[in-house]
């Protein structure tokens, strides 16, 4: 029992330290990026959404967050909120 908690404290600080959504992989991002680029720096988006050939996906939480905005494969725009 004693062991159990020292074991899960590190992986929640592992778990903490893998979070995509830093002002640094922000700082990575520019406009013409393919997506597949993209999804190599921050992961699959959590949600994305579009239409003729446009969509906006999004990465973080709802305090916290990167959204980009593609042009069929290519990053059009991209803005971010809450970042460390």
């Amino acid at each position: 029992m004693s062991l159990r908690f020292p074991a899960l404290l590190a992986g929640l600080l592992m778990l903490a330290g893998c979070n995509p959504v830093t002002q640094e992989n922000f700082a990575k991002l520019e406009a013409g990026m393919s997506r597949q680029q993209v999804e190599e720096l921050l992961g699959k988006p959590g949600e994305c959404a579009g239409a003729l050939g446009m969509s906006s996906c999004t990465w973080g939480q709802k305090n916290r967050f990167i959204s980009i905005q593609f042009a069929g494969d290519k990053v059009m725009m991209f803005s971010g909120q809450g970042l460390k």
